[in-house]
């Protein structure tokens, strides 16, 4: 018995100044682990005058220690307060409540305040109240019990709705009355006890079995019959056990506060009722659910925030995606939400599943953005997928289009697979904006893709276009000619023809729509002519050069295209004339781009002011006021700005240059005729003939009279012929006579020494090519000592063509020794120009 009692715990709740010991309740709780019953439990109190036996019988009925009065010591206030113990023994677990006594003298016969209190506090927390009353009471109108009785009817009229409460009388030292007649007297006082106290109207008719169980049950004398009295009070106390099942003292309770919210119950309605005000048990029971629920929802919160599983979860998100995201998110929230639900289950059901939801909510906020990390993941290990798989299809040449389709429609199958494994049961999360995203980033990329491949595709035909179209067009301006226009509008024809239908072909997978087609193979086809323009913008700016070299090849070739041979019988004016309009011709070729096959008159222009010799004419006029000159312009007539290579006043400006460049070529050739013709008149003239046969007319005759003179003669005139061959006589002379002279004067005897040893190498039979080669390099070696005047003079002459070419070019006059002449000769060039 006296190790029982040390497990009942027995704690002061409510001390005599009214104050609750809230840090000792939780010490209670915490030791008799009363938080763990739910609502498997059952609070017991007990009322009655001072000294009545309180303690004494709660200590015999639940085997509790609350201290008992010690009659030697006279009756006096023995519990103070309220004083709380666990029932030892009993199941379920049973709260003994132990309330300070009426009627003490301690606090006097007005101050009824705590009384009042203490017994409302009962009414609302105890599922069984006992009264202790004496035996002698009742049926007597002044008894004690009678003010008890009216306390507890007054106070439980300040409860909105009431708990169904057992009120068990029991009544002390039993006398010889009957049992049987003592409790309808009893029953009989307390109705009418009811009936006077003043209640609201809503109760008015209200009967007391609405609000109370009444039992009645009477017990011996302790000090008189205590052995009678503990077997009493041992069948008394069976009736606890089980008393919260139906049929049990306590089987028709309501509005149970569950027992992890005792504590904080039993200490909202004891500060209601300090502050005098109205208890709504209701509301109250509403109040505690609503603070205990938010307390375990907030543990389990915190539980969750810092579970290793979920930390470790969150981690792995943050590397990268993680296989089964959802169901190991959602099997964590599971044994959170289903421990709420486990210590929330006795609350009042609303409240309870309105803070589960408040927990669930929480939950999935803290967990969501892992869950939109996961996503971000997925979206970017599927658009990483798709870059790969589209980069590898377009290498294996197929379609851009249904290249894209395919690895869009297998990313984002991808994606939703992700999706579906990160699914939370708990949350109806909606993946679709990051989908979406997704589809727009590949989209975005396929795009870029699309015109990357595009641009390249553009960029290999414009390539591909100027390698065909550059060399080709610089070649036919080089050619010239009056077809050289449509020559290369036939090129660029051609070539962009083939470069469109190329493009069309690796287009096609593309799908492009009709316009960007047609708008990109514009492009292409612009481009291509571009090309040509621009290689005849370049070619337009070497106008002068290609104007030289058309004018070089006309004059110094024959129509066989054969090096000209300035003999004397060419028409230097014809030939100039034939070159000069071949220049023009190309000049007219670069003057403008004609493209579209339109005429102009250009060359007509051209020819008729530039060759015919109007240039100059159209200066004069020019100067003397008279207008009309077609090449004093910035454009051609019919052929637009944007066209025109060369303006009329450019091509004025290249004529003066290109005239005074070529000048010098035509004055080589006139020079060139004149001096063949030199060479070739080396005989006397035919008056000097003439008069030599008259006067040697009788030396002829004696010739003819002596053959021996005439054999000498001829063998002169074959030794003469044999030295005129070897020695080149014509050639020598071709460069001047007193040049020649020097050279046949210097070579003369070794070539005779040659000549006799040659003739007697015949006569003895043996060959003379060592001889005669070495004769022949001593001649040379003395031609070549002798004649440093010839030498030095001829390469004088070509120094002084040079330079005048490099002077010409540079549009500057060089006279030069060997051109003095020039000034003297100006009647003769103009009749070619």
């Amino acid at each position: 018995m006296e190790e029982e009692e040390k497990n009942c715990c027995s704690t002061q709740l409510i001390d005599g100044n009214g104050e609750f010991n809230f840090v000792g309740l939780e010490k209670f709780m915490k030791a008799m682990k009363f938080s763990q019953c739910g609502l498997s439990y059952a609070v017991v109190a007990i009322m009655g005058p001072q000294s009545s036996g309180k303690s004494t019988l709660l200590n015999h009925l639940f085997y509790t220690n609350f201290r008992e009065m010690d009659a030697f010591k006279g009756r006096s206030q023995t519990t103070k307060g309220i004083w709380i113990a666990k029932a030892v023994g009993i199941e379920p677990f049973t709260v003994v409540m132990d309330l300070e006594g009426t009627d003490g003298r301690e606090r006097g016969e007005d101050d009824t305040t705590f009384e009042k209190q203490s017994a409302l506090f009962a009414l609302a927390v105890a599922d069984v109240v006992v009264i202790n009353m004496w035996c002698h009471d009742i049926g007597r109108e002044q008894a004690s019990n009678k003010p008890l009785l009216k306390i507890v009817f007054q106070v439980m009229m300040r409860l909105f709705s009431p708990r169904k409460t057992t009120l068990l009388f029991v009544i002390r030292d039993k006398t010889k009355t009957p049992f049987e007649y003592l409790e309808p007297i009893l029953r009989e006082d307390i109705q009418k006890i009811w009936d006077t106290v003043s209640k609201p109207l809503a109760h008015m008719d209200t009967p007391l079995s609405e609000f109370f169980n009444v039992e009645v049950t009477a017990l011996s004398s302790f000090e008189e019959r205590e052995e009678q009295f503990k077997e009493q009070v041992a069948q008394l106390r069976q009736r606890f056990f089980n008393s919260i099942y139906p049929g049990g003292i306590a089987g028709d309770r309501r509005a149970v506060v569950p027992a992890s919210g005792f504590s904080f119950s039993t200490q909202q309605i004891w500060k209601v009722i300090k502050e005098n005000r109205d208890l709504d048990l209701p509301a109250h029971k509403v109040m505690v659910a609503t603070v205990r629920c938010e307390e375990i929802a907030n543990e389990k919160f915190s539980l969750l925030a810092s579970d290793e599983d979920w930390l470790a979860l969150e981690q792995a998100v943050h590397a990268g995606p993680v296989q089964g995201f959802g169901r190991k998110l959602s099997s964590i929230l599971d044994a959170y939400l289903s421990e709420y639900d486990m210590e929330a289950v006795y609350f009042e059901e609303g409240v309870r599943n309105a803070k589960r939801l408040l927990l669930k909510s929480k939950a999935l906020q803290l967990v969501h953005p892992a869950y939109i990390t996961l996503l971000g993941h997925l979206r970017s290990s599927a658009l990483m997928n798709f870059k790969i798989q589209l980069e590898q299809k377009l290498s294996r040449g197929e379609g851009f289009v249904a290249s894209v389709n395919s690895c869009m429609q297998s990313s984002t199958l991808e994606f939703d697979k992700g999706c579906s494994d990160a699914v939370i049961k708990h949350a109806d999360w909606d993946a679709s904006k990051i989908r979406e995203k997704l589809q727009r980033d590949m989209q975005a990329h396929a795009s870029s893709v699309r015109a990357e491949k595009l641009s390249q595709l553009i960029a290999k035909f414009e390539k591909q276009l100027s390698a065909r179209l550059g060399e080709p067009v610089e070649s036919l301006f080089d050619t010239g000619g009056k077809d050289t226009w449509a020559s290369i509008r036939r090129l660029l024809r051609r070539e962009a023809d083939g470069a469109v239908s190329g493009f069309s072909t690796a287009a096609a997978g593309f799908e492009l729509d009709q316009e960007g087609f047609g708008k990109m193979v514009q492009n292409l086809r612009d481009y291509a002519r571009s090309v040509v323009v621009k290689e005849a913008r370049e070619q337009a700016g070497k106008a002068v050069i290609h104007m030289k070299d058309k004018f070089t090849m006309v004059f110094n070739h024959d129509n066989d295209s054969l090096p000209r041979v300035w003999t004397g019988k060419e028409d230097i004016k014809a030939i100039t004339h034939e070159a000069r309009s071949a220049a023009v011709s190309i000049l007219s070729v670069l003057a403008a781009v004609r493209l579209d096959e339109k005429p102009d008159k250009i060359e007509n222009v051209l020819s008729s002011m530039l060759i015919d010799g109007s240039v100059a004419i159209s200066s004069r006029s020019r100067g003397a006021g008279i207008i009309g000159d077609p090449l004093a312009s910035s454009t051609w007539e019919g052929v637009p700005p944007e066209n025109t290579l060369i303006s009329p006043v450019q091509c004025k400006s290249i004529w003066r240059t290109f005239t005074a460049e070529t000048e010098y070529v035509v004055t080589q050739a006139i020079s060139a005729r004149e001096a063949y013709k030199r060479s070739n008149n080396w005989l006397p003239p035919a008056w000097a003939i003439m008069a030599m046969a008259v006067l040697g007319f009788n030396e002829f005759m004696f010739l003819l009279r002596n053959p021996l003179y005439m054999l000498a003669l001829f063998v002169i005139y074959l030794f003469g012929r044999a030295i005129w061959e070897q020695m080149d006589i014509p050639g020598e002379f071709r460069n001047g006579t007193m040049a020649g002279l020097i050279s046949v004067a210097s070579r003369f005897f070794p070539t005779v020494m040659i000549l006799l040893r040659q003739l007697a190498a015949k006569a003895q039979g043996h060959p003379a090519h060592e001889p005669a080669r070495h004769t022949q390099t001593l001649a040379s070696q003395s031609f070549r000592s002798q004649t440093p005047t010839r030498t030095s003079t001829s390469t004088s002459t070509m120094d002084s063509s040079v330079s005048s070419n490099d002077s010409s070019e540079t549009g500057v006059e060089y006279s030069s020794p060997q051109l003095t002449r020039r000034r003297v000769t100006n009647v003769e060039h103009e009749e070619f120009s």
